[in-house]
């Protein structure tokens, strides 16, 4: 009531009131009362108390997703879990681990190499340079899975380190180097750092400016900054705490530019003081990854021995004679940018896992969190119970499970390559680490507005996600910059098997030599699900689009256009090769993936995950329209198929979700009884 009133103002009120209740009749009166009295609160009620039983085994479902090391993953969980560096906290009476992004840019950089130090101690590191075999690669990639899926700047500050110039030491120098560095490397005694990118390049490494010349006489190299726009730039750890880097430079002997190679250069002493003229800088707060110190370094003809030079593939004898084991220049350029290959691979799967992350915090929430009602004075009802909800989610979750496959594909490739297969990694983890990283990006602003004000908060983790995994669509290759590498890598394949006359190898590119597939006029739900018609469909849009694309650039050449020219005139046919290739690639892996399963409910489930993903690709992308694979009644069939697998896919949400393997402490809040984590007596702010 306005105090304003008076107070016998007050009372005329009160009276006219209890006037009208004691003229009311009995059953009014009472049904007054009842209105007066409080309602029950909601309640939180986790989802396994209401949700159906798994129907398939959930860690076999774990096995097929992780694919491998599953026992080390749960190791280095637990590692985790069990110290305060990690910034355990309890919330609705669980403990959860993650940063705290409220730091400043210095504190969180200084608790990154706190954490580093930890597992340094907790023999996590062991072996990741030193182990020979694609067992102890897989054990360390699966390791380095379970740190991103903490945080996105420990996994990069590590990553760094042990991927790009551990990697670059490792394959690209030989016994001296190793010798030298990897043992130190492994121990953290010497901190490594990658210079490669510069202020005016970045994807075009053959421009980089940095000058490295052979001085004769004294047998070393002197390397040189000759302008601002060649400051190394973004190089991760070197604005506080590196030692040494890979210093990527034009090499200069007897005034000839031998094209690009790497130098190791030691940047800061044993006191962490900034080397005789070497200059460091900071790049600056950003708008995620705080916790890695990006520095811009300029070097003022500093000179480092001969023997500096990483030279599996060229070396410089004593007299400043340039020798190399390749004699083809691009070939020789190509096995210098090697170790960006591995950096892909972690950056492809890390993207996945952190999808998966998002994911499971959403569909979680969705599950346990109720809506409106669809009758008066019904219930309400629970998110995930409403079509729209489950279109919004459910299509995330088997892209998430069905890329898990092309991550895995991708590793095993990469731990067992030979130089002949050299080509078709740099393909396929330009072509998954462009599309992986782009979908991640998709599903964690999805799942942010699913969980609405929710998703806002940091320590639900969605939303801070966003602005952590942001940078994955440029570094180590712009996104779009890749995807138009993987459509010329196709363009050539096509002209050399036409050349020859011989038939298609490689890249799943196989299907192109046999007839054309035929799309049937009229799509049943039965032959929109039958993998055979889905991989018909997918190896049909890319056959067509590989023949539009070559067909275009041809024509441009008819017109005098150089070759260059005519590739980069046809970016939209481009654009969508390179989509079709990659999505036709994740069907293909999955289905080798999902033969090796027994019949049974596993394989229903991998079978309603394969063809939600197959409509979703139609739904999401006009090209199957634009180029004529499908009719507009056949694409509004698949649409419409969509809803009835998110229908039948819903009572296996939680179980797929609880089939990531990633530990409650890893989720967050919303995850679970996000009543009580906003609850007065939380202390939360």
């Amino acid at each position: 009531m306005d105090p304003s009133y008076p107070p016998s103002a007050t009372a005329r009120r009160a009276a006219a009131i209890a006037r009208h209740l004691a003229g009311l009749s009995p059953r009014d009166a009472a049904a007054v009362a009842a209105a007066l009295e409080p309602s029950a609160c909601l309640s939180y009620a986790p989802p396994e108390s209401s949700e159906p039983a798994p129907a398939f085994s959930p860690l076999e479902l774990r096995s097929l997703l992780d694919g491998h090391h599953l026992r080390e993953r749960d190791w280095a969980f637990r590692a985790m879990e069990e110290s305060p560096l990690f910034c355990q906290r309890r919330s609705g009476g669980k403990v959860f681990v993650s940063p705290d992004y409220n730091e400043g840019k210095e504190g969180q950089r200084e608790a990154t190499m706190r954490r580093v130090g930890y597992l340094a101690r907790r023999g996590v590191f062991r072996g990741w340079l030193t182990e020979p075999g694609p067992d102890a690669e897989l054990c360390k990639l699966a390791l380095l899975e379970c740190l991103g899926m903490y945080d996105h700047s420990l996994a990069i500050k590590i990553g760094v380190h042990f991927f790009l110039w551990g990697s670059a030491i490792k394959f690209l120098g030989t016994k001296r180097h190793h010798d030298k560095w990897l043992s130190d490397t492994e121990n953290y005694v010497i901190k490594g750092c990658f210079s490669m990118t510069e202020l005016g390049h970045g994807s075009n490494v053959r421009g980089i400016e940095t000058v490295a010349t052979y001085d004769i006489k004294t047998r070393e190299f002197v390397i040189n900054t000759p302008c601002e726009s060649a400051q190394k730039y973004w190089i991760g750890g070197a604005a506080n705490h590196a030692t040494h880097t890979i210093v990527f430079a034009q090499l200069h002997i007897n005034g000839r530019n031998e094209g690009v190679h790497a130098f190791v250069a030691q940047i800061r002493d044993e006191h962490e003081n900034v080397m005789p003229n070497i200059q460091i800088a900071d790049c600056g707060h950003k708008i995620g990854l705080n916790g890695v110190d990006n520095g811009r370094i300029w070097f003022n003809n500093i000179r480092v021995p001969r023997e500096n030079l990483l030279n599996l593939v060229a070396d410089v004898l004593p007299d400043g004679q340039y020798v190399s084991t390749i004699d083809d220049p691009d070939q020789r350029f190509a096995a210098f940018l090697s170790p960006l290959t591995l950096g892909r691979v972690n950056i492809a799967v890390n993207a996945v896992y952190i999808s998966k992350v998002g994911v499971a915090i959403a569909v979680r929430y969705a599950l346990s969190r109720r809506a409106f009602s669809v009758t008066p004075d019904g219930p309400e009802m629970l998110l995930l119970d409403y079509p729209s909800h489950q279109r919004r989610l459910l299509p995330l979750l088997a892209k998430a499970c069905l890329m898990s496959s092309a991550g895995n594909f991708m590793k095993r490739m990469y731990v067992k390559r030979t130089p002949e297969l050299n080509k078709s990694i740099h393909i396929y983890s330009s072509a998954l680490k462009a599309t992986l990283t782009w979908q991640n990006m998709t599903t964690l602003q999805e799942c942010r507005e699913a969980c609405g004000g929710q998703g806002l908060k940091t320590e639900n983790r969605i939303g801070i996600f966003k602005a952590e995994f942001d940078v994955q669509s440029t570094f180590e290759g712009d996104n779009n910059v890749l995807m138009q590498q993987v459509s010329k890598a196709l363009y050539a394949e096509f002209l050399t098997a036409k050349r020859k006359n011989q038939p298609f190898k490689g890249l799943g590119l196989e299907h192109l030599n046999g007839p054309c597939p035929v799309i049937p006029d009229y799509l049943t739900s039965g032959t929109l699900r039958s993998s055979s018609f889905q991989m018909d469909l997918l190896c049909l849009r890319e056959r067509d689009l590989l023949k539009r694309f070559t067909t275009e650039v041809s024509n441009y050449l008819a017109q005098g256009e150089s070759r260059e020219k005519a590739l980069m005139l046809s970016y939209q046919l481009a654009e969508d090769l390179a989509r079709a290739f990659t999505e036709r690639t994740i069907l293909q892996i999955f289905l080798e993936d999902e033969k090796n399963i027994p019949t049974g409910s596993l394989k229903d489930i991998l079978g309603l995950l394969r063809s939600l993903y197959v409509m979703v690709c139609i739904d999401e992308s006009a090209s199957f329209l634009r180029y004529g694979c499908l009719s507009r009644e056949n694409v509004a069939a698949a649409r419409k198929e969509v809803m009835t697998l998110c229908s039948e896919l819903r009572p296996h949400a939680l179980a797929i979700v609880s089939s990531f393997g990633i530990p409650d402490a890893f989720l967050s809040p919303l995850a679970f009884d996000w009543i009580e984590a906003n609850a007065r007596s939380s202390g939360n702010e």
